[in-house]
This record gives structure tokens, C-alpha cells and sequence, in this order.
């Protein structure tokens, strides 16, 4: 029984420990409302500034706040006339009511000065997603791809290209004529509105140049004493070539001159231009040459059978170039106007020996011996004279190598033959000679006519046989 009634004495102590706090509790919002209520009058309001993301400070006074945005925006828009200049939006106001208003606005306001930078909107053109330029507007982000394109073709080109484009039905081209196909950055180009600052913001001009060389302004050296083309180069991280390359009107024996101005800016372009066209054009088609051999020709002689004739055909290309330089040429199209004639040269197969058998041929077609060898009106006739032939031409009396012909004083013109065993023989009084020194001549070959020059009473041939130096009677080797 007790136990039970200690419960409930427990029981009673904490509720009436609850509705002392309820009570209070009850009186405390009461005393904060009525606080609330009686001093509204005794707040303050501030201002927290913002630019960005970034805290800048409270002021008291938010008119403050908007002469600063005011000013940033007049004296950018002196400078930058042709821009819409704005300096507000990266700045936030909020208002809040303190009991206290003790803020520093002299040194939050400068702090917002020097934070506040103004922008322009701009139309920036990016490279695979990447900002590279900014421009006015979209007109100026037009141009600058237009001018891109007219780097490497003309106005005439892009023109037709769009007529091409929209047409279905394109005339075939004529010969010699050329059409653009396509013209296309290989890289993405894009082109968005974004707030930048005015002084980021760039003509077509200005940007076709960056686009083209990563820079706005080419670096120049000016040549120093002791420079020459190695050192200037390797200043620069560059190879004599490349400078070469970056100076036409230079060569690598330029002798530098001080204070000569040198390019150093190697153009590193943001964008490539693919450039595609047709031409059609008249190639040669060249004759093959063909050669066959005569096993009865002599070798070395050679005879030209068929004269070879150029054959031609209409090729149509795609030539393709980057930035200007030819990357491929693709054959589309062939049409055969003329076939080609073939040229055939016949050449001799058949070897002389240039040492002779050691039998003798008569040196003469037909014919009688006028005059023997021997003593002769006081003197030695030193070989044979043979007149009255049925032609008047010269044979080799055996194969051999010519060792020399031309005039040779009572000769007239002369032939000698060295058949290369120890004979040699002589030819004198010819009319013309068919024959040079070095020639190797086989046996009953033509190798002069018959004549009368030198020391001669007649139209005749004087032969003469040697055998190691020492003179032989012809009789002996073509007596008849």
C-alpha cells in the first residue's frame, strides 16, 4: 500500500514540475513579442554586399552601393563605345534589420571598388568546347568564320560552293576547271553569348589572326653582333630550317646584317581548315618502250621500228589540303581520249670477235690486181693494188679492231686493222671511209669505197698485210 502511494506522490511532483515550465516558457515568448513589438522602432537597416560568390561587406546605405555600380559602368562605356557594359549583375544586395548599424562603409565600399569588375556580352567562339576568342556580337562571330575560310579560298568559291550546295542539278566539269566541294574545320567550332570583360573582346580581324598563329602579335629579334642563323635559331627553340621557313627572302648562306629584324614566332593554329575541290584535267598517257633483239644485227646497233606515240585521258581529282598544304590527291574519274603507241627499238644481239680467223677475205668485190708487190719505178711497192671492181666497196679482210683511219700522206685515206693475232692490214687511196678508230669490224664487212686519193694514177685500192711488225705479200694469204 505504501509502495503504491510513493508512486503516485512521484507521479503528482513531475507534472506540477511540467506545468511550472509551461508557464514560464509561456511568459518568455510573451516578453520577446512584446520586446519586438514595443521596439521595432529602435532597429536599424544594413546592407550585405556580394560579388559573386564573394562577401564583400555591410554598408548602411545600398544608394551607395548603386553610385559605384553606376560609375564602373559610364567610365567602361567611355572606353569601350561600341559594347554594352554592365557591372550589376555579379552583385547582390541583401537588406537585413540590426539593432546596431556600425559598419564601416568608407572601407567596404573601396573593398567593393577594387572587387567590382564590369563585363560585356560577347559571342565567344570556342574550339572543341574550349573558349578561344570573344567577339561583339554574332555578326562579328559570322565574319570571323567567313574570313577563316576566305584564308585558303576565295569569296567567288564559297559563293559557288553555296549555289552548288542548294542546287540538284551541277553542270559536269570542263577541262582544266576546277569547283570547291567543301570547305570545314576539322576541329569543333561554336559559338555562344557570354559576359566577358570589354577589353577581352575582339575584332574578326584580331581573331582570324589568333586563330591562325595562337598569337596576336608576332615576336621579331633584331640580329645582335656575332648572330648568325644557328645561334638566332637556337635562342628561340627553333631549328635553322623552321627560321629559315618563318623569313622568306633568306636562305641558310644569308649573311646576317645587326639590327636586322628576324621572325621568331612559329604559328601554332587553333583551327585547321580542311579545303576539298575537284579539278579535271588532261594527263599524258606515256608510250611504253619495247624492246626486241635481232640476232642478226650487230650488237650495239639499234633500229627504231614503230616510233612510240603519247596516248592521253580526262582525269578528274579530289585534291584535299590542310591549312593550305595538299594532303592528298585522289583520282575520281578516267577517261581515255587516245591510247598510247607503243615504241619498239630493235637492237643487234650478234657479237663480232675482235680477233680475226687467220684466213683472209679478197678486200674487194670482184676486181684484178693492177700492180704486184715489189720493187716498183725505185722503190718498194709495199702491198698490192687491185683496180676495176664490179662495186667499189671496201671489205675488212678479217675480223679485227680499228686502229686508225683518215688521211695519211701518198695514202690519201687510209684504214688499218689489227686482228689482234699478229696480223694488221692496210686500205689506202679510199674515196670515203665508214668507219672509226676503236670499231670492231668483222670479216667481209663495208668499211670504206674504193677511190683515188693520196699518191694514185686511178680509181683502185692498195692492201697491204703485216705479220708482227714485218710486211707479208698479200698474194700469200688472198691470192686468186
Amino acid at each position: 500500500m505504501s509502495s503504491s502511494w510513493s508512486r503516485k506522490e512521484k507521479n503528482f511532483s513531475s507534472i506540477k514540475k511540467i506545468s511550472i515550465i509551461t508557464v514560464l516558457m509561456t511568459s518568455l515568448t510573451f516578453d520577446v513579442g512584446f520586446a519586438k513589438e514595443n521596439h521595432n522602432e529602435d532597429l536599424n537597416k544594413i546592407y550585405h554586399v556580394y560579388v559573386g560568390n564573394k562577401y564583400i561587406g555591410a554598408v548602411s546605405n545600398e544608394k551607395a552601393v548603386e553610385e559605384i555600380i553606376a560609375s564602373k559602368e559610364k567610365g567602361a562605356s567611355q572606353q569601350y563605345k561600341e559594347v554594352s557594359i554592365d557591372a550589376s549583375s555579379s552583385v547582390k544586395i541583401i537588406p537585413e534589420k540590426v539593432f546596431s548599424n556600425q559598419t564601416k562603409d568608407v572601407e567596404i565600399l573601396e573593398k567593393l571598388e577594387q572587387s567590382l569588375v564590369v563585363q560585356a556580352p560577347s559571342f565567344t567562339l570556342s574550339v572543341d568546347g574550349e573558349p578561344v576568342v570573344s567577339l561583339k556580337d554574332a555578326k562579328d562571330y559570322e565574319d570571323t568564320i567567313r574570313m577563316l575560310k576566305l584564308q585558303y579560298v576565295s569569296q567567288q568559291e564559297l559563293n559557288s560552293l553555296y549555289v552548288n550546295q542548294q542546287s540538284t542539278n551541277i553542270p559536269p566539269l570542263q577541262t582544266g576547271e576546277a569547283r570547291l566541294v567543301d570547305v570545314s574545320f576539322k576541329q569543333e567550332v561554336s559559338g555562344a553569348i557570354q559576359k566577358v570583360a570589354p577589353n577581352a573582346i575582339v575584332t574578326p580581324t584580331e581573331a582570324v589572326k589568333y586563330l591562325m598563329t595562337g598569337s596576336l602579335e608576332q615576336e621579331t629579334y633584331k640580329v645582335q653582333s656575332g648572330d648568325v642563323l644557328g645561334s638566332v635559331a637556337q635562342k628561340h627553340g627553333l631549328t635553322t630550317t623552321e627560321l629559315v621557313a618563318l623569313n622568306p627572302g633568306i636562305t641558310v648562306d644569308t649573311v646576317l646584317q645587326i639590327g636586322q629584324a628576324l621572325n621568331v614566332t612559329v604559328a601554332k593554329p587553333f583551327v585547321t581548315l580542311e579545303v576539298k575541290q575537284e579539278k579535271k584535267v588532261t594527263d599524258i598517257i606515256p608510250f611504253k618502250k619495247i624492246v626486241e633483239e635481232d640476232p642478226t644485227m650487230y650488237k650495239g646497233e639499234k633500229v627504231i621500228k614503230q616510233q612510240g606515240v603519247n596516248g592521253s585521258k580526262e582525269t578528274s581529282y579530289l585534291l584535299t589540303s590542310e591549312n593550305g598544304t595538299r594532303i592528298s590527291k585522289v583520282a575520281l574519274k578516267e577517261n581515255i581520249i587516245q591510247q598510247p603507241v607503243d615504241e619498239i627499238e630493235v637492237v643487234g644481239t650478234k657479237v663480232i670477235s675482235s680477233r680475226g680467223t687467220g684466213e683472209f677475205t679478197w678486200p674487194t668485190v670482184g676486181g684484178y690486181i693492177s700492180s704486184k708487190m715489189g720493187q716498183r719505178w725505185g722503190e718498194l711497192h709495199r702491198g698490192i693494188d687491185i683496180a676495176r671492181p664490179n662495186n667499189y666497196n671496201i671489205l675488212a679482210s678479217d675480223n679485227g679492231v680499228v686502229v686508225a683511219a683518215g688521211v695519211s700522206g701518198s695514202y690519201g685515206n687510209r684504214i688499218v686493222i689489227d686482228h689482234h693475232n699478229g696480223y694488221t692490214t692496210l686500205y689506202g687511196h679510199l674515196s670515203s671511209i665508214e668507219v672509226k678508230v676503236g670499231q670492231v669490224v668483222e670479216k667481209g664487212s663495208v668499211i670504206g669505197i674504193m677511190g683515188s686519193t693520196g699518191n694514185s694514177t686511178g680509181t683502185h685500192l692498195h692492201f697491204e698485210v703485216e705479220k708482227n711488225g714485218s710486211l707479208e705479200n698479200p698474194l700469200t694469204y688472198v691470192g686468186r
